[in-house]
């Protein structure tokens, strides 16, 4: 199935990459560009996209508001949020308006066919650094508020305790042992050494299974081994 794709950014530049990246991939058909954010919303209804690859900060009208109003208009629609910005308003702006994903455009080009076509399947995925702001919301911590009608479990009190020290096989230290491996792909390694499965690494980074699998199997090429076990037998090593 071909997933058509609206890209929405006022720089031209980066409009153009994402246009000339998003044609080469074989389920990808690019039918619309938009420079600001009331084009955007033009062309949503005269294109109605699988997928909304919309920018936050935009002239005439802003990211999360076009947002709204494609997705008030065509809530079938997809909105994927690819910014610079990850701040608390940003985010929360962005989630109100209804968008199903948030990338910041440092993410990869895994990252980022993997994210559209986990919001055009239905499915909801974050960058890393959103994910840990959603994250401390949901344990108390400060950080983007928890959408209406969530309860947030309130952090345990008692005797404050001090933290142990990161494990041989923290993110930080497994990139110092494979320095080839991006950040994302160490971070995967560690949960893999914790011993979480795919799905729950997924839901530990707000990413779609399919995600993890790709990180998975570029952790494997890169390591030179073919199994779970072995990746963990490296990264506790």
């Amino acid at each position: 199935m071909t997933i058509r794709i609206l890209v929405a950014d006022d720089q031209a530049i980066v409009r153009d990459g994402l246009v000339t990246l998003l044609s080469l991939v074989d389920d990808f058909e690019v039918v619309g560009e938009a420079s600001d954010g009331a084009e955007a919303v033009r062309l949503a209804d005269e294109t109605v996209p699988d997928v909304v690859l919309m920018d936050l900060r935009m002239p005439e009208l802003n990211g999360a508001e076009a947002a709204a109003r494609v997705l008030a208009a065509h809530p079938a629609v997809a909105v994927l949020v690819l910014t610079t910005y990850a701040d608390d308003e940003s985010i929360v702006g962005a989630l109100r308006a209804g968008a199903r994903g948030y990338l910041t455009k440092d993410a990869g080009r895994v990252e980022l066919t993997s994210a559209i076509r986990a919001v055009a399947a239905g499915q909801s995925t974050f960058d890393a650094s959103v994910g840990a702001l959603l994250v401390s919301s949901l344990t108390g911590g400060a950080g983007v508020s928890a959408p209406a009608g969530v309860d947030t479990p309130r952090a345990e009190t008692g005797d404050a305790r001090p933290a142990p020290p990161a494990p041989g096989h923290a993110p930080e230290a497994l990139r110092l042992r494979h320095p080839d491996l991006t950040p994302r792909e160490a971070e995967v390694l560690s949960l893999i050494a914790d011993g979480l499965a795919n799905p729950e690494i997924a839901l530990r980074l707000f990413v779609s299974v399919a995600t993890v699998k790709t990180y998975v199997n570029t952790i494997f090429a890169k390591l030179g081994v073919s199994t779970r076990s072995q990746a963990m037998a490296l990264a506790l090593r």
